[in-house]
């Protein structure tokens, strides 16, 4: 009998992969609406397209290096520069990924052995732990609380220090959340890093959606010796499809993570890589755009919130809401009671760790026309 891997014994099966399968086989007279998964609904720039189309008919579909064309690293040192005034060498300090979350597990393939503990947010991002464990290393999750702001409580951290962890990840703006960490927070985590000598990876794919401050942890002074930072094209240019993404960080860890990823891959599409650095340097209209439509379906979810009493904290950034239902409710129940009746889909917060049981998430990336009909269903 052929069985699978013992490393998947403790890994499941994706809550999204599963969920939206039985959404799909779902008997319905009327559509669901799915507030669920953050996947932009709206267009990329235009110009983003004509670039894409002109070089994808020009001939140019072999493989490409690992590390992408020099314009694309060159527009993503000339991005980070603007919009961080984070210095960062094309050529030795960024390397181009096919979406981050291939750079979650090539991160930990990198620098992880068996058995190496990894600090992981409760809540947070699936993925983190679920590649921790593919990896068979081993998750040590620090508490995000709401009572905190969902930020880390550093006295639990140096309790955490004790297990001499090797990698911390974070993620600021927070999902599911949508917290935002002050400069002096990320401050405090880069002297962590740098007392315990842990990696920092800090994953911010959600800085330029609702969010006036946009900050990158490689800022702050230090960081680039325990700190590297992930971020993707797919939120704030609307390309989540075309899986482009990036690592920031020093050249000795680039070139470590370039290790693995040479290995896992043949380079991205020539086409695909030409859109990219069109897209990483439209002027600043095109988040202002941005901000407006957020803004006005992020007031259209407040509204459903309230009809669902359900309480949220409007100072958050990124594409969704995060809110708290009401005590002694369980959060998976009550999105199945919604969908089942209501034909409308929502997340549980405890897909995202302990912490987040008791909440859910509502994803903005549904135009306005669907947001109202979400209000009508739940009003009848």
């Amino acid at each position: 009998m052929i069985t699978e891997a013992q490393r998947l014994q403790s890994v499941q099966e994706y809550y999204f992969s599963k969920k939206l399968q039985e959404i799909a086989n779902m008997q319905t007279d009327i559509p669901i609406i799915s507030l669920g998964i953050g996947s932009p609904d709206l267009q990329p720039h235009p110009a983003v397209i004509e670039e894409l189309i002109k070089n994808a008919q020009n001939g140019i579909n072999g493989y490409q290096s690992y590390r992408g064309i020099p314009e694309m690293r060159e527009a993503m040192a000339t991005f980070y520069k603007s919009k961080f005034n984070v210095d960062a060498n094309p050529s030795t300090e960024i390397l181009p990924l096919m979406g981050s979350k291939e750079g979650i597990m090539h991160i930990s393939m990198a620098f992880l052995n068996e058995g190496d503990k990894v600090l992981i947010p409760n809540p947070g991002y699936p993925t983190y732990s679920s590649v921790t464990e593919l990896v068979q290393a081993e998750p040590l999750f620090y508490d995000l609380t709401n009572e905190n702001d969902w930020l880390p409580d550093f006295d639990q951290l140096e309790k955490l220090a004790k297990q001499k962890p090797k990698i911390m990840w974070i993620n600021y703006p927070h999902m599911p959340t949508g917290a935002k960490a002050p400069k002096d927070v990320l401050r405090k985590l880069v002297e962590f890093a740098t007392r315990h000598q842990i990696l920092i990876v800090n994953d911010n794919p959600y800085s330029f959606i609702l969010n006036d401050e946009p900050t990158s942890i490689l800022e702050i002074e230090g960081a680039k010796d325990v700190c590297i930072e992930l971020n993707s094209l797919s939120k704030t240019f609307n390309i989540a499809g075309w899986r482009i993404g990036m690592v920031i960080g020093k050249e000795t860890f680039i070139n470590s993570i370039l290790k693995v990823k040479s290995n896992m891959d043949s380079g991205m599409n020539f086409a695909i890589q030409k859109a990219a650095a069109k897209a990483l340097l439209v002027d600043d209209s095109w988040y202002d755009e941005l901000t407006t439509i957020y803004a006005e379906r992020r007031k259209a979810i407040w509204e459903i919130a309230d009809l669902l009493d359900v309480k949220y904290n409007p100072d958050t950034a990124g594409m969704f809401i995060w809110a708290k239902l009401p005590e002694d409710v369980d959060d998976k129940e009550f999105i199945d009671e919604i969908l089942y009746t209501k034909k409308i889909f929502i997340t549980p917060g405890s897909i995202f760790g302990s912490n987040g049981k008791g909440f859910i998430r509502f994803s903005l990336c549904a135009p306005i026309e669907k947001l109202i009909e979400v209000k009508k269903r739940l009003e009848a």
